[in-house]
């Protein structure tokens, strides 16, 4: 342990001295709305710029490969058995309002998350008990655990510290001040909020008394804007009206942006897997024949090599391929109706009625992969309807086991960098209820598997038990696994300094500055 703390301060220390001398505004094109900014609340990628730019954690993932470094937290101690976590604080950590960042602040934080249920609070609340977490000193925060949790300090950096007296002047009949986070911010993170607007997005300034200083240069104010439209951003971003779009662009898109002289696009190896979701409780879904079926009527290797262009690798199952845990010898499936017409004719449910996916808008690869699915299902005489609809949207309906569709298309981004981020979360039973598990998939083979390899701190082990879950997985059909991805990231080329993490994808403004 004392190695591990030695090697993460070490880590501190070098870190690129932060950019900045008041450059123009930076402005990134996303194409998710930001329906709602509480760091409590909302856990996804498409909209994790907040969070990282407006909030602080603990600890925070940085790099690529990620690695972990303290960040409100100095450095931290763990028991012999596992259950109990002290976190020593930094002194002088502000927030955005000037009060001082204290471990009431880390105590307050998880248990408004465990309070919300919403968000991150999956992650936490499986081994956190409410009104558990204990303040030592001023400076000292003890977190006791219920059991071991392997994947504890990975998942850190996903508790965002919040204002406790922010929040508590703005409650309204015990919400903890969540209508109002929800359009303003109580962070302590090197940007503050300065304008928000849900259709907009929002735009954040320089915090300039944020722990880890400003030397050099650095950039002042960011937007992070609203487009839908993927040619609409590109096209912005060739312009120069925008300086910044998503890293997972079309691969004609990425193309277009690498022959333009105004823009660099960064390549980076990533561990982002793009999947179609089934309904595994809705019939005819339910049926493991069925599944299988509409998974050999994926034309895999065309949609890699004709829409993508080959700029993604082929990932057969649960997990990237590219993490431990990953079965190397998984072959998952193939492109094959003769196949496909075996498994229905062994299904005792039978499609009798038109099925439906839902593309998600401003994501174009989501549609092109919505109509790969619907050719081949054509074949098989199945009706495949597709609906577009937003991001935000979809999150809301796959919160219910009714209102998730049949089938919905999305990519699994590093949220911290343990199988646990894929297939714990996805396929676990205890997950139901949030969008990572809504295949709403029940296996308790699968539960005990994935339960234990929370609880075993040896790695090979846990190598183990998510290999074993991996192959029942695949069997299962549970959903249809297509791919992991490099990541693209276009930059106008006087802005630099864009550091990328898997973990957060180079959405991270403090450390970017313009020519």
């Amino acid at each position: 342990m004392k190695k591990l703390l030695l090697a993460i301060l070490v880590g501190l220390l070098a870190f690129p001295v932060a950019f900045a001398n008041a450059g123009e505004r930076l402005i990134w094109g996303r194409a998710s709305e930001f329906s709602n900014l509480d760091p409590h609340v909302v856990y996804d990628a498409g909209r994790i710029s907040n969070r990282l730019n407006l909030y602080d954690g603990l600890y925070r993932w940085e790099d690529n490969p990620p690695k972990l470094f303290p960040w409100l937290a100095e450095r931290y101690e763990v028991s012999g058995d596992g259950l109990k976590w002290t976190f020593r604080l930094r002194k002088g950590a502000k927030f955005h309002d000037g009060s001082e960042v204290t471990a009431e602040a880390i105590q307050y934080s998880i248990e408004r998350v465990l309070a919300l249920g919403q968000g991150a609070a999956p992650l936490f609340s499986r081994v956190i008990e409410k009104g558990s977490t204990r303040v030592v000193d001023k400076y000292t925060v003890e977190f006791n655990l219920t059991k071991p949790y392997s994947p504890f300090l990975s998942m850190i950096p996903e508790l965002h510290i919040v204002n406790p007296k922010m929040c508590k002047a703005h409650e309204k009949d015990n919400d903890w001040g969540s209508a109002w986070l929800a359009s303003n911010e109580a962070g302590s993170g090197s940007y503050r909020l300065s304008h928000y607007d849900p259709a907009v997005g929002f735009t954040m300034v320089r915090f300039k008394d944020h722990f880890l200083g400003w030397k050099g240069k650095y950039i002042e104010e960011a937007e992070f804007r609203t487009v839908h439209e993927t040619a609409s951003r590109v096209l912005a971003l060739m312009k120069g009206e925008i300086h910044a779009a998503d890293g997972y662009l079309p691969a004609e898109q990425v193309e277009k942006l690498e022959r333009n002289p105004d823009v660099n696009v960064f390549k980076e190896p990533s561990m982002r897997t793009f999947l179609i979701r089934m309904n595994n409780q809705r019939p005819p879904l339910n049926d493991v024949h069925v599944r299988r079926a509409i998974s050999y009527a994926f034309d895999y290797n065309g949609f890699i090599s004709k829409v993508l262009k080959g700029r993604v690798t082929r990932n057969p199952g649960p997990l990237p391929f590219n993490i431990w845990g990953a079965p190397k010898d998984l072959k998952g499936y193939e492109y094959n109706l003769d196949k496909a017409r075996e498994e229905l004719a062994k299904a005792s449910v039978k499609v009798d009625r038109p099925l439906e996916i839902h593309p998600m808008i401003g994501y174009a690869q989501t549609k092109e992969a919505a109509l790969v699915l619907q050719s081949g299902l054509a074949q098989l005489g199945i009706n495949l309807r597709i609906i577009e609809e937003t991001w935000p949207t979809l999150v809301g309906k796959a919160k219910k086991m009714e209102t998730t569709p049949d089938m919905w298309q999305h990519w699994i981004s590093t949220y911290y960098p343990d199988p646990n981020n894929w297939i714990g979360e996805s396929y676990n039973s205890a997950g139901w209820g949030t969008w990572k598990a809504s295949c709403w998939y029940k296996n308790p083979k699968v539960d005990e598997l994935l339960n234990r390899a929370l609880e075993r701190a040896d790695l090979d082990e846990r190598r183990k038990l998510y290999e074993k879950a991996s192959y029942l997985l695949v069997e299962d059909a549970a959903d249809i696994w297509i791919y992991n991805t490099d990541w693209y990231g276009p930059l106008r080329k006087n802005f630099h300094g864009l550091r990328f993490c898997p973990v957060g994808n180079g959405q991270e403004c403090r450390w970017m500055y313009r020519d």
